[in-house]
């Protein structure tokens, strides 16, 4: 029922930037035109004399835009040259609120009318519209009429549609609508916190479309473009990396200049700069320049570019290869999105990820460490690009992660609309996005009950990580973490997280809560307070508010200590579409009021300057002074351990990560500055970061200090020792440590569970035994309980059997029990299973095990068939034919303006609406077949409503295109959308009738050129009841 968003583009061509000195008056503005305007229009005739340019205006009046369609009719230039139609003169730039400007055409590509007549010559548009044009010498007149086309005026009777015609001849101000020549969000328009403000750092024509930038330590911002993203093709040359920096140091950037330009640079996502090392994410490769010479301009004669490493699927494309960021244990880190990647790192150890979005052929095949990475992940490697570890996976689209100098790694996560969500990343994550086997989205998988962020993250599967601050529809890009700098203390610790699509920075300060972290949300900067989005996958089409064009791309922290933010600039994010042609960019930093940047200068040779460094608010300069320092070993020790003490935790936990790797001396003296730590008289965090560090430089003495931690009272301290067992084999002592982590679970902290399970990987069966011996079923705690539970082993099913159908124990206990076996992917746990729900005899239990025997027997108990052990015969539900029938000739109803000019009722709308919940939800009703409707009509114009209605085959929504499969056994046609492409097919039908289906037994499959969703006519709708319908939508949030 619902077009598709990328449906509606929105013409957004381009004059040369200026700047208006003060707002320009209009030569010419109009009375208001409505449907009760006489004919509809007005006529003009407007004086240009000395005017070298012309802007048309079509002001919209307040009433909202969704039928403001309007036509410039016959205007033409006169003067001693006697007459020129502007539709004979080619326009330096056009803008429309809705469809686009066109030649004798509406703005919807219809012919134009107006108060019934037929305009032959005219510009049709819809307001806010501005289309601007070159005045040529020799003419000083525009005479013209402005009218209100058909195409608005035959919608809700006429009610809605009025506009304003303005003409100008110098571009006119911005008030809070955009005119089109627009460059940047003015700085009027951000809220930040009282105490700090936003001036502009840098702005096109610098660079262009940024999707990416780091500081230097000397205060250049190197910034990565991307003016040929997805399908936009603007410079033939390939993307650049440019260098931006403030020369007169009076805190504004004034020149800009290409470091590299190349062909192979298509939209890179990812710049950072290490001195003279420049590292660019454009996959498939992950690119390293050496600025030999180091002048800034890559040179290949002269210079190095060098491929670290190759295999990341995805070019130009968002879900793809994101940016590198050094780690405070001298590691680099990255990440890439779930269009999946076959790599090898230096070491010669190869990575398979793969996932239902993209590269299912190596979907959870192995990689050589031995482990199955699904979907989007995280990256942790040496600079030299040896010795990667997936530290993290099965994201949808994480576009960029940060590292705290405590060693904690952040990031955001796109799924738009429905969960978008800021998370601390659990070392070595599975975040749930994928089904474990590869084969499913999570909608395959979403069970009776489960909201979205619970079904889309896996939150009641064993095995997967808490995500953190989930908080619905968004575009997330660019991530940052301040830990020191220019802002008052109080920022220390602040989590800066861009989210595009509603316009803002957010901020978090994470705090320690049990294993995990506590994340409350604020908006730490945003120019959309009022948070009326647009122009978002879940916000629908764009609009002219400056409010809604910032689009941050990314966040950093300068050498300065100021925070700096990139904005991209659009009307449009999402669905890779967008609108913005001038290709503009600003970006803006933010600091105390009345700040005066100063960028130290480091002298990186003296020792004094490698520690300025590592105390560098900027965390690529910090690398510079872990290197250095590294390098002059024992010599460092001294300067270490007196930062070791500093008062800012984040600072004196970088000098302990680099004593940690020093050895001899070093260690002997990190561990005495640590002693009270160890023995836990201090801050979790300190134990936290000395384990981690001790850990990277691979101390002989681990196992002996993770022993000692697994009783530490802190439990965020006990699952960093869970994390690194992860990769130990199942002996004594490792399963010892094991088994004490699991009873100090307190039966409510799900990282801790999460921690602990990941640590027993590959170990299962060995810590479950452990942990149960000498102990009876029905003894259990709550900490074995859920323990047994994360383990998923099979080695428990007996005893979980047991538990079940021990009636002495509280139902809970019981219910847990039947949910633990239902995740075990063994033929004992499916005929477990079955066995409840044939003989337990409490209805509750019996029918929850006949559900999972249903859910399981064509996922991962599907070699083993508990179906054909239910009484009642085979869960397998028998096929069923799906057709959706094709309309028969064409529609009997009048056309959509017609029925627009029907006068709707919301009551009668919302009962005929009725009909639609079988296939779509609205408000808390419905099924999920198709797109959801809640809040659609208040994102569309009406006559896109109604034709959604009338022809749904006109437009069809991204990810609901329907398939046609055919099987081969009873020769059935089912039509709907594929929910899982693998064995067996999953598909969704009309009404919600889901089905699986062998691949063995597909003879054929088709993709439908048409809407799976029935027509008005097939629905037996009248035209009166289209128009309820319509009226019922657009005033309802449902």
């Amino acid at each position: 029922m619902k077009p598709s968003l990328w449906s509606l583009p929105i013409l957004f061509l381009v004059a040369d930037a200026t700047i208006a000195a003060e707002k320009a008056k209009p030569l010419y503005i109009s009375p208001i035109v409505t449907a009760e305007t006489p004919g509809h229009a007005v006529s003009m005739d407007v004086d240009l004399k000395g005017s070298r340019s012309l802007f048309l205006v079509v002001d919209e009046t307040g009433d909202g835009y969704g039928c403001d369609w309007a036509d410039w009719i016959e205007p033409r230039l006169v003067g001693p040259k006697g007459t020129l139609k502007l539709t004979d003169l080619k326009w330096k730039a056009a803008f429309a609120g809705w469809g686009s400007v066109k030649m004798n055409r509406s703005a919807g590509g219809q012919p134009m009318v107006v108060n019934g007549k037929p305009v032959a010559n005219g510009i049709g548009t819809h307001a806010p519209s501005t289309i601007i044009y070159d005045v040529p010498e020799g003419y000083h007149r525009l005479v013209a009429g402005g009218g209100l086309d058909q195409g608005g005026v035959g919608q809700q009777g006429g009610k809605t549609s009025s506009v304003r015609f303005l003409v100008f001849n110098e571009k006119p101000g911005a008030g809070n609508s955009a005119t089109g020549e627009e460059t940047e969000v003015p700085l009027e328009r951000f809220v930040v916190p009282e105490d700090l403000e936003v001036t502009v750092w840098a702005q096109s024509p610098l660079f262009r479309n940024p999707t990416n930038m780091d500081f230097d330590h000397h205060g250049r911002a190197w910034v990565a473009e991307g003016v040929n993203y997805r399908g936009a093709r603007r410079d033939g040359e390939g993307d650049r990396i440019m260098v931006v920096e403030d020369t007169d140091g009076d805190g504004k950037a004034d020149k800009s200049h290409v470091f590299v330009q190349e062909k192979a640079l298509q939209s890179p996502l990812g710049v950072a700069v290490f001195d003279n090392v420049v590292v660019v994410s454009q996959p498939p490769d992950l690119l390293v320049y050496t600025d030999v010479d180091r002048n800034q301009v890559f040179d290949a004669a002269r210079d190095k570019r060098e491929v670290l490493l190759t295999g990341f699927n995805g070019k130009n494309h968002d879900h793809s290869l994101h940016s590198v960021v050094a780690g405070p244990d001298g590691k680099w880190y990255f990440n890439q999105g779930n269009m999946g990647a076959q790599f090898t790192d230096r070491s010669n150890k190869t990575f398979r990820i793969g996932s239902p979005y993209s590269m299912r052929q190596i979907a959870v095949h192995k990689s050589d460490d031995g482990h199955v990475y699904l979907g989007g992940f995280s990256v942790r490697m040496n600079p030299d690009g040896s010795h990667c570890e997936i530290i993290g996976h099965n994201y949808r689209n994480s576009y960029e992660q940060i590292i705290t100098s405590l060693g904690d790694l952040f990031q955001n996560d796109n799924d738009d609309p429905p969960a978008c969500r800021t998370s601390w990343v659990m070392e070595y994550g599975n975040a749930g996005f994928a089904s474990n086997d590869g084969l499913r989205s999570w909608g395959a998988d979403r069970r009776p009950g489960q909201d979205t962020p619970t079904a889309e993250w896996r939150q009641d599967d064993p095995g997967s990580m808490p995500p953190g601050d989930v908080y619905g529809g968004g575009a997330p890009t660019g991530i940052t973490f301040y830990e020191n700098g220019a802002l008052p203390e109080k920022y220390n610790g602040l989590l800066l997280s861009c989210e595009s699509a509603k316009n803002v920075i957010f901020g978090y300060q994470p705090e320690l809560q049990e294993a995990g972290f506590k994340m409350e949300r604020t908006e730490f900067m945003t120019s959309n307070p009022e948070r009326k989005w647009a122009g978002a996958d879940f916000k629908g089409r764009s609009n002219r508010d400056l409010n809604t064009w910032f689009r941050p791309a990314d966040v950093t922290v300068g050498p300065d200590g100021a925070i700096y933010v990139a904005d991209w600039f659009d009307p449009r994010v999402g669905g890779h579409g967008t609108s913005d042609r001038t290709l503009s960019g600003t970006i803006y930093r933010v600091a105390p009021k009345g700040f005066k940047p100063v960028v130290p200068k480091l002298n990186l040779n003296t020792q004094t300057g490698q520690i300025a460094a590592l105390r560098s608010p900027a965390i690529n300069t910090r690398y510079l002074g872990f290197s250095r320092l590294k390098e002059a070993g024992e010599q460092s020790i001294v300067p270490l351990v007196q930062l070791a003490k500093d008062s800012n935790p984040y600072v004196a936990a970088r000098a302990i990560w680099i004593l940690a790797q020093l050895g001899g001396r070093a260690e002997r003296a990190l561990s005495m500055l640590l002693e009270a730590e160890f023995k836990g008289g201090g801050a979790p965090q300190t134990r936290i970061v000395a384990f981690r560090a001790f850990r990277r430089a691979n101390h002989p003495g681990i196992m002996d200090l993770a022993r000692r931690l697994a009783v530490d009272p802190s439990p965020a301290v006990r699952r960093e020792v869970a994390f690194y067992l992860r990769n130990e084999e199942a002996n004594p002592s490792v399963v010892s440590i094991l088994v004490e982590l699991a009873k100090r679970y307190d039966g409510k902290d799900r990282t801790y569970l999460e921690a602990f399970g990941t640590g027993a990987t590959g170990k299962e069966a060995a810590v479950y035994a452990a942990l149960v011996k000498d102990t009876k079923s029905s003894d259990w705690n709550k900490a074995t309980a859920g323990a047994v539970w994360r383990l998923m082993t099979a080695a428990a099913i007996p005893a979980l059997q047991e538990r079940v159908f021990n009636r002495k124990l509280p139902v809970a206990d019981r219910s847990q029990a039947l949910e633990s076996i239902a995740f075990v992917r063994s033929g004992s746990a499916a005929s477990a299973m079955a066995d409840i729900a044939n003989f337990a005899q409490e209805k509750e239990l019996a029918d929850r095990a006949a559900f999972w025997v249903k859910w399981n027997n064509d996922r991962w108990w599907k070699s083993y068939k508990p179906g054909d052990k239910l009484k009642g015969g085979n869960a397998k539900q028998k096929l069923v034919s799906v057709v959706i029938p094709e309309e028969q000739g064409p529609s009997k109803l009048p056309s959509v303006a017609e029925i627009l000019k029907l006068k709707g009722d919301v009551t009668r709308g919302k009962a005929v609406a009725g009909r639609c919940i079988s296939c779509h939800v609205i408000g808390d009703l419905g099924l999920d077949v198709g797109p959801n409707l809640t809040g659609f009509g208040k994102r569309f114009p009406a006559d896109v409503v109604a034709r959604a209605i009338v022809e749904p085959s006109a437009e069809i929504s991204l990810g609901f295109e329907g398939q046609h499969l055919r099987t081969h056994k009873d020769k059935l046609d089912i039509m709907g959308v594929v929910l899982a492409d693998g064995d067996p097919v999953i598909i969704r039908s009309m009404g919600g009738i889901t089905q699986s289906i062998p691949a063995s037994d597909l003879k054929s499959r088709q993709p439908m050129k048409r809407s799976l969703m029935l027509s008005a006519d097939q629905l037996g709708l009248t035209a009166q009841d289209v128009a309820d319908v319509v009226e019922y939508l657009r005033s309802s949030e449902e």
